[in-house]
């Protein structure tokens, strides 16, 4: 047996690279949803995992990994954990702890930004004690789906037929996934998704007229969680193999379907957007992933490219009609990659396993096995999150209110200011030692000297008496200020300040597409360009600024032109024609 025995290194190493899987989970989620709920969602995932511990130690772990009972339906809670600490099988209990965790967090995305965290909080409690534990013993813990005698016997069309799901398509993602999409139901849509016939903010389905974008704020946090959630897979998918030949065949399986769908996304949305969106194509690699961790064990490298070629348009039409048609808000696509591509990846096995699908042996038996385990696995996760989400949403309540969403959860939910401190406003410290009425000191190690300004000359001594003061703002495309800056030098212009502006001309900005749906972006970054001149003539400076910005198209931008009633520097008292010039 080696390493890759049921209690070999490998196992555990591919078990701790699950729980790792946390950490992407929870920059996916945060990179795809606003800044003021960062917090918020990072502690969802941190307790994820915290909470199901506790209630999987305490009863989650016997359901799934105790004696069959009530016919393989549901395991018999032991307390093994506690009672037989020399002999329990603590490998397994790790491997089953960290994949419950996984199975819990996928539901944090698709409820973001409104979601009580209070409630948020019972749910991981349930779905980790009760939920996950009972339907994976029936696959994973002997129960009755780990065999089809209960249901064919061992001879005639089924024999040598069980249900496959090799590391959790169904029995982790589609769960997830159909709780994200019961749960996002129940809640509601965040404020300002949905707007009915009049253009306003509506929470009723059956008012929507119209589909708001509402991007993320940290793309790059966002792919930094898919990559890790792409490195954590190969543990996800391989710990459980059992030679190191099939590990190999597992991670390269995983790899393909992984690249296909990323591909096959980029492909697909260029076609229909006009331009590859950035956004879902990382949600085509976890789609390809999610795919092929039933199969990766059994299908081939065909068979896991068109999974994952399958599953990287799946979730482009799976996240379109959740969004616009069933108008359900799912802020970073969880019920489109965890839940539409969790069961085509089930339903897969059936189709391209090398040793019973369809198109390997032509018999449908794998087929229908996989869809009787895919019926009884969703009616039972449906039953349980309705029950669930209801009961929660009448007692502890389940949505944040309209105040709260708003602002923040970051605010409401956990003091906290911003998740960014940088980008906090910060009183002085001035201010606050006089807010509470203490006097100001000056700071260790500076002397105080004699800061008074030299008088203002009591007359101009201007050697352009009467000399017309004018300001020059010009507001431009960001990626044409060094060429303005040069051709401003050029004329004799130095004295130059400039801002970093959103704004739109008269074409009302531009539209894009944002997972799908149709992004007015009414304002455009800009670059702001204000100048004060009087010995250089605004004329000449209008006309460099024109041929240093002009190319024809629409977005060239705006130059205005003020009179300025006085300037005066600051350091010396000099003002009007005499404040703009240098003195060497």
């Amino acid at each position: 047996m080696g390493i890759f025995g049921s209690t070999g290194v490998w196992f555990l190493i591919g078990a701790i690279l699950v729980w790792f899987m946390q950490a992407g989970f929870a920059m996916v989620e945060t990179g795809f949803t606003r800044a003021k709920n960062a917090g918020n969602i990072i502690m969802k995932n941190l307790l994820d995992f915290c909470l199901g511990t506790i209630v999987f130690v305490l009863l989650g772990a016997g359901l799934l990994m105790g004696e069959d009972a009530l016919f393989g339906l549901v395991g018999i809670p032991n307390l093994g954990v506690f009672s037989d600490f020399a002999e329990y099988d603590w490998s397994t209990f790790f491997f089953n702890l960290v994949f419950c965790a996984t199975t819990a967090t996928i539901v944090s995305g698709a409820m973001a930004e409104r979601t009580k965290f209070l409630s948020y909080c019972i749910y991981s409690l349930v779905i980790s004690a009760v939920v996950y534990p009972i339907e994976a013993h029936w696959a994973w813990g002997g129960g009755w789906l780990s065999t089809t005698e209960p249901l064919f016997g061992t001879t005639g069309y089924f024999a040598n037929v069980m249900y496959i799901d090799f590391a959790g398509s169904s029995l982790i993602h589609m769960v997830g996934g159909i709780s994200s999409f019961i749960g996002a139901l129940i809640l509601g849509p965040r404020w300002g998704k949905y707007l009915d016939k009049d253009g306003k903010p509506t929470l009723v389905r059956k008012e929507v007229k119209y589909v708001r974008a509402i991007p993320g704020h940290n793309l790059t946090i966002g792919a930094l969680g898919v990559f890790i959630l792409w490195f954590c897979w190969y543990g996800f998918n391989g710990a459980a193999t059992s030679d190191m030949t099939q590990l190999a065949q597992v991670l390269v399986t995983t790899t393909v379907a992984a690249a296909t769908g990323t591909i096959s996304t980029m492909i697909y949305t260029w076609i229909k957007n006009k331009k590859p969106d950035v956004s879902m194509t990382l949600n085509g690699s976890l789609a390809g992933l999610v795919a092929v961790t039933a199969g990766c064990a059994v299908v081939d490298v065909v068979g896991a490219f068109f999974i994952g070629a399958v599953a990287g348009v799946l979730v482009v039409v799976a996240v379109e009609v959740i969004d616009k048609k069933f108008h359900v808000d799912d802020p970073v696509g969880a019920i489109a990659v965890h839940g539409a591509n969790g069961l085509w990846g089930t339903i897969a096995c059936g189709l391209f396993s090398t040793s019973t699908g369809l198109f390997y042996t032509g018999s449908f038996a794998q087929l229908i096995v996989q869809l009787i385990g895919i019926l009884a696995i969703a009616a039972w996760t449906i039953a349980c999150m309705i029950g669930l989400f209801q009961l929660l949403k009448h007692t502890v309540g389940l949505r944040a209110s309209k105040i709260e969403e708003i602002e923040g959860l970051d605010k409401h939910e956990h003091g906290l200011p911003s998740a960014y401190a940088d980008f906090t406003p910060v009183p002085l410290a001035a201010e606050i030692i006089e807010a509470d009425g203490i006097p100001a000191a000056e700071p260790a190690g500076v002397t105080v000297t004699d800061m008074t300004a030299p008088a203002m000359p009591a007359v101009a001594e201007s050697a352009e008496e009467g000399a017309k003061l004018s300001k020059v703002v010009i507001l431009t495309k960001q990626s044409k200020f060094e060429d303005l800056k040069q051709a401003l030098n050029q004329i004799g212009v130095t004295g130059i300040t400039v801002t970093q502006v959103l704004g739109c001309g008269v074409q009302k900005g531009a539209s894009e597409y944002y997972r799908g749906v149709k992004l007015d972006m009414d304002l455009l970054p800009k670059v702001k360009v204000e100048v004060v001149v009087s010995k250089v003539p605004v004329t000449e400076v209008v006309e460099a600024a024109r041929k240093a910005l002009y190319t024809g198209h629409i977005g060239d931008g705006k130059i205005f032109v003020y009179d300025v009633e006085d300037v005066i520097r600051v350091r010396t008292g000099e003002s009007g024609y005499d404040a703009l010039q240098d003195e060497d």
